[in-house]
């Protein structure tokens, strides 16, 4: 009898170890198959943004693109395109603005991911936690104030907007954790920020001049139009600063949305410091972007949601393939609103908005049906 159970459970037994070894197989080799979908979106991406660099009034030739290019790469050391009228526009026109909508798209949807992972709610964006909202009031008041401002420089108006985009996060921070108050109350908090700061841009546009209503008009529309290399440069910066030092936290906020904050501090996880390292990265991520390009609304939004649905909530794949879907995405609608009906030129943030609302809607009718399923 006992040789019996022995037996049974050590078949058992074997059987556990050997079913483990399947579903870590299947987990490897899932793994494998998202790294080469992120591979490969990568590299469509910039296929995608060679090609729409060399369309426009006038298309110019890959051939010339990949001169411009190299020409840069090397310092002026190798030969450009004998086409200079071509190459300027390439080089001062349409690349600064493929490369923003390609940066700027990242850097929104990689915010989104952090708000949607420390809230645990993925109606989050910096849109809808009053972020934008903040950084519109910002830069509303600097054209207000600033117009005929020499000695405050081109970045009066970016700079006035990050700022008040800090503010906002501050205070929506320090309001929802005062006396220990959790996630739902930032995100309402958050919410009630941003229809402060939109009155308060509304008053702005009340009492200001035509000249000045028609640059706030236009500001908070977004738009990758005039985008310079400086730009470019500082906000691919604020990028890279903020998605390698969150990645290498990606277990952490695996924890968190996945088990809640007891069983993340259960696995040594110091959820007060990941929330508050993670909206900040989150922020000065977005409130870089904004400053320059304007408001745009719902990339932090869609683009989450479109890398969770093919990719899964891992956030070690999600933070990239979310950046990746969320330049795709910015490009897309750029390139829409620039050849759809050129030559006049569609701002990227009404071409986003008609994506963004049928989505945003989608996705709160879906979590109704999850209330009552």
């Amino acid at each position: 009898m006992t040789d019996t159970l022995e037996t049974e459970a050590g078949g058992t037994g074997a059987a556990s170890v050997e079913k483990g070894r399947g579903l870590a197989a299947r987990y490897r080799e899932g793994g494998r198959r998202r790294i080469l979908l992120i591979a490969l979106s990568f590299a469509l991406l910039m296929i995608a943004a060679a090609s729409v660099s060399v369309r426009g009034i006038n298309d110019t030739s890959v051939v010339t693109l990949a001169l411009v290019l190299m020409e840069r790469a090397s310092l002026g050391y190798l030969p450009g395109s004998s086409d200079e009228q071509a190459a300027r526009v390439l080089l001062y026109l349409r690349l600064p603005r493929v490369v923003m909508a390609l940066v700027a798209g990242a850097a929104l949807s990689v915010s989104g991911v952090l708000m949607q992972a420390i809230t645990r709610n993925p109606l989050v964006s910096p849109y809808t936690i009053g972020v934008s909202s903040a950084a519109g009031f910002g830069a509303s008041v600097a054209i207000m104030f600033g117009i005929g401002l020499q000695a405050a420089g081109v970045y009066f108006v970016p700079l006035s907007a990050f700022v008040c985009a800090l503010l906002c996060a501050f205070a929506v921070f320090s309001l929802s954790w005062w006396r220990g108050m959790g996630a739902q109350a930032m995100i309402l908090t958050g919410i009630a920020l941003m229809y402060l700061f939109s009155a308060l841009t509304a008053a702005v546009q009340f009492v200001a001049t035509e000249e000045q209503l028609a640059r706030v008009v236009h500001w908070t529309f977004g738009s990758l139009n005039g985008v310079q290399w400086d730009a470019v440069y500082l906000c691919a910066a604020v990028l890279f600063a903020v998605l390698i030092p969150i990645q290498a936290r990606a277990w952490q906020l695996n924890a968190l949305t996945v088990a809640g904050d007891d069983v993340a501090r259960s696995l040594g996880v110091d959820v007060r410091r990941l929330r508050t390292f993670a909206i900040l990265f989150s922020v000065v991520s977005a409130a870089s972007v904004i400053s320059f390009v304007g408001v745009i609304g719902f990339v932090g939004l869609i683009g989450p949601h479109l890398a969770r649905m093919m990719i899964g909530g891992d956030h070690r794949l999600l933070l990239p393939f979310a950046a990746i879907c969320g330049a795709a995405l910015l490009l897309a609608a750029d390139t829409i609103g620039r050849l759809a009906f050129s030559p006049t030129v569609l701002p990227v943030g009404i071409v986003v908005a008609f994506v963004g609302v049928p989505v945003f809607l989608h996705l709160i009718v879906s979590r109704r049906r999850e209330a009552f399923a």
